[in-house]
């Protein structure tokens, strides 16, 4: 069933290899439930009247200050199938979609949408279904508005939890009052909301301050379930509740032995568990490894400095490597702090300071250099641990547009293996905004660049983007958050002011960095109340410390590195790097952000490459699959380019035929499918200048994948991607009909490449083979330099997920069969995952 946790199916058979010279010189309808027309009119009828009568009775029951102009009613959507959200709204009527939530698994999975209708217009959809039930479209006959109509289970009064988040819903308050996000109605026409007139009325305290967005306004206040139910029947402007987050400042203002005692409790639910053979490798200014914490995680011979007089320490004047520590280790800390469960701790630290106490600063030169000192001390002290490197110290003044720099440049050899043939997963982050340009936010972003060595092309540049926007401190009265829940951060920079298609997608991923706040007049401040928690340097002083930008954000992806290094420990770090871009997705925040709405089109999906990557990581789908997914990966190693005639040219390609649930694909028809595709590879930097003006000669090669359409035989696949699969004579073929999000253009720069690929199960099941071939780069180009018979090893990760609803469906099991895998993840609460047969 789709709660069950699986591991991802590891493909042992190597593709068949061809030789390779290069060509080059829409979804399905909606479902539409089944219906008897004149039953479900009249029952749909005797169901809005009776929302209709509940709503206007609550209002006139209950003593309210202002007179309800509207009700609120809940439309349910038939089980297993959409409901059309666009055509239950009106916005030149005034009648307004409030709140949208999915409840349910598998055939029970059902959409609920809240929608406010006005007292005059209480007709609008008793006219909908009084047209359904008695005239016809004239072209095909079908019942009026049969998509919306057929489509609605039910329709009910909506109360509190119709304004809820299902998973949200328990965590209100009950008989004491807590804080709460209330979600206010803000329409384009009046942009002021007076709620709190109102608030006090109903004798509910709220904080000071709000969050504006579009069509949105958020309030926090402090209220008992009750409070929330009368204000649900009492308010036309309610949208949402949300419970407020915890924040920061809750621990790290505690005085210090407040701190060292939930230390302890925290060290008591940990479990220390295996044999710690993976680690993270800070590189940064030291690490102190005296707070109780990072002793258990970091041992005194994992402490390395490139420079004996400097000491292995964090930094006393501007410390960061122990907040990097922390986070690393543990994540963001108020998690765990706030909880009474335990947790398991699986990979150990190791710290190499590579940048100088204060305030000597590094000459720029040497950082490439110190950084790979730094990484060597690590390796030689532990040769045989598996590492995933981590990096957040940055050059801003550096920039130049994504080209090369000789740090950039270092890290690209050091993940290649360039000077000593070994890969290395380099985790960066993207480099935090100017401060001067947070009151501009978002467009401010979009210009300030990824930092140096962001632009690094095999490492892993992590931006940031935040869920957190509550704000409880009494002396920020007046103060909101800066970005909105879900958005880009404040911290984070950008590629969008990069050539196009010229240089990597950057950054590629983006996790949580905090925010900021803004008050009056024109001020901003990088808040403990929107910040992270994590180890503070000196335990005698405090032991929690506030941690923002995206130094916190390369941290928790280097923590996820790891993670996946544990579960899977004999994966490439090309295959961890792809597992991690492979589960990310973009949220609803970033894609109304950047103008993308309900359908994401190849523009649309270019924007966000650029300024959020693929999106925000999930640990869950990085790790494993369910029985309605499905997840296969292949380590691969292809040999590009070869010398004919004298000279190098292109050499192999590698065919996938995939092992296919193809008999089950097809018996689910017309069922909405997704396919992902990720290929993920290293290349070697170029070794000059003469390079970093074009996207072939940095890079020692590239690699691309295709897929086969559903129509499209291996022998008409083959002949389309590859020139010498063709007879003699025979023309170029156009490539089947196009179901990629993003698209070959945007996808095809730098060296990881995703894609999700949407259409019919019944397309999906004849469209299995995957095409892995080589494009130019320096290799071929620069003869000269003996690199041309090199072979260039890659992951390619392939995913299959079939809707929720069909829980009766298991893809996973059948494939696993046919590869030998039949291990079943089991997670116990608070635990770790272990396998059983």
């Amino acid at each position: 069933m789709p709660d069950e946790q699986y591991p991802h199916i590891f493909i042992g058979d190597a593709p068949s290899t061809h030789e390779y010279t290069s060509p080059r010189g829409g979804g399905s309808r909606p479902r539409v439930q089944d219906r008897d027309r004149e039953e479900h009119s009249a029952r749909l009828t005797q169901r809005l009247e009776q929302a209709w009568t509940t709503g206007e009775g609550l209002a006139q029951r209950d003593t309210v200050p202002d007179e309800r102009q509207g009700v609120d009613i809940e439309f349910e959507g038939a089980p297993g199938f959409d409901l059309p959200l666009e055509r239950l709204e009106s916005r030149s009527q005034g009648i307004q979609l409030r709140h949208v939530r999915t409840e349910g698994k598998g055939g029970s999975k059902q959409v609920r949408a809240t929608v406010y209708v006005p007292r005059g217009k209480r007709g609008h959809f008793l006219q909908k279904i009084q047209e359904y039930a008695e005239h016809e479209t004239p072209k095909l006959g079908n019942p009026r508005h049969q998509g919306l109509i057929n489509n609605i289970e039910d329709i009910r009064h909506a109360d509190l939890p119709s304004f809820c988040r299902p998973n949200e819903f328990d965590d209100l308050p009950g008989d004491e009052p807590a804080w709460v996000e209330v979600w206010l109605r803000r329409s384009q026409e009046n942009t002021n909301v007076q709620i709190d007139p109102f608030f006090e009325q109903m004798a509910v305290t709220r904080a000071e301050g709000a969050l504006t967005f579009p069509e949105r306004e958020v309030r926090l206040i402090h209220a008992t379930r009750t409070d929330l139910e009368r204000l649900v029947k009492a308010s036309d402007d309610i949208a949402e509740f949300r419970p407020a987050r915890e924040v920061a400042t809750l621990y790290v203002e505690q005085e210090n032995q407040e701190q060292a005692h939930q230390v302890a409790d925290l060290l008591r639910r940990l479990d220390f568990v295996g044999d710690r053979d993976v680690a993270v490798c800070i590189l940064d200014k030291g690490v102190n490894n005296g707070h109780p914490l990072i002793n258990r995680v970091l041992d005194d011979g994992d402490l390395h400095t490139v420079d004996s007089s400097w000491g292995t320490t964090d930094d006393p004047a501007k410390p960061h490597g122990t907040l990097m520590a922390g986070a690393a280790a543990y994540g963001d800390l108020l998690s765990l702090l706030d909880g009474s469960s335990r947790a398991d701790v699986s990979h150990r630290l190791e710290s190499a300071k590579i940048i100088p106490p204060s305030p000597d600063g590094n000459p720029k030169g040497l950082w490439g250099h110190l950084t790979w000192r730094g990484l060597s001390l690590a390796e030689i002290g532990a040769p045989q641990r598996k590492r995933v490197i981590c990096l957040a110290i940055t050059a801003p003044e550096t920039r130049d547009r994504g080209r090369p720099s000789s740090w950039s440049a270092a890290l690209d050899a050091a993940a290649s293996g360039y000077w000593d043939d070994r890969r290395r997963l380099v985790v960066v982050s993207a480099g935090n905004t100017n401060p001067a340009g947070w009151l501009s936010y978002p467009e401010s972003n979009y210009t300030d660049e990824v930092q140096d060595p962001g632009q690094a092309w095999n490492a892993l540049t992590v931006g940031a983007y935040t869920e957190n926007t509550t704000i409880t401190d009494p002396y920020m009265a007046g103060w909101t958050a800066v970005a909105p829940a879900e958005a880009l951060s404040p911290f984070s920079t950008t590629s969008t002011t990069w050539p196009a298609g010229k240089w990597p997608i950057k950054p590629e991923v983006v996790m949580e960095g905090g925010n900021v706040a803004k008050g009056p007049n024109a001020s901003v401040l990088d808040h403990e109340d929107l910040a992270l928690v994590s180890t503070f340097h000196d335990p005698a002083e405090a032991h929690f410390g506030a941690f923002r930008g995206t130094s916190v954000s390369a941290a928790l992806a280097a923590r996820m590195a790891a993670q996946i290094q544990v579960q899977y420990p004999d994966a490439w770090p090309e295959t961890v790097r792809a597992l991690i871009v492979h589960s990310a997705e973009w949220t609803q925040a970033m894609k109304e952000q950047l103008g993308v709405h309900e359908e994401i089109t190849k523009t649309g999906s270019g924007k966000l490459l650029r300024v959020v990557g693929y999106g925000v990581p999930d640990l869950g789908r990085a790790l494993y699959c369910a029985s309605n997914s499905l997840t296969l990966v292949s380590e691969a190693v292809l040999q590009p380019f070869a010398r004919r005639s004298g000279r190098p040219v292109t050499q192999d390609m590698h065919l996938y035929e995939l092992p296919w649930p193809r008999d089950i694909l097809a018996s689910l028809a017309e069922t909405p499918v997704q396919m992902r595709v990720t290929l993920s590879y290293f290349v070697e930097p170029g070794p000059g200048e003469v390079g970093w003006d074009g996207r072939y000669r940095y890079s020692s090669h590239g690699l691309r994948f295709d897929v086969n359409g559903p129509l499209e035989s291996e022998e008409v696949f083959r002949a389309r991607v590859n020139k010498q699969a063709r007879e003699a004579g025979q023309s170029y073929r156009s490539g089947p009909q196009d179901h990629w999000v993003i698209g070959s253009q945007a996808r095809d720069v730098g060296l990881i490449h995703s894609d999700i690929w949407e259409g019919s199960a019944a397309e999906l099941a004849e469209s299995n083979k995957v095409a892995i071939y080589p494009v130019v780069g320096w290799w071929r180009e620069r003869a000269h330099l003996n690199r041309w018979d090199r072979q260039a090893r890659y992951s390619l990760v392939v995913s299959i997920h079939t809707p929720e609803e069909r829980g009766d469906v298991d893809i996973y099991v059948p494939v696993a069969e046919q590869v030998g895998t039949t291990v079943r993840v089991e997670v116990p609460a608070g635990g770790s995952p272990t396998r059983s047969a």
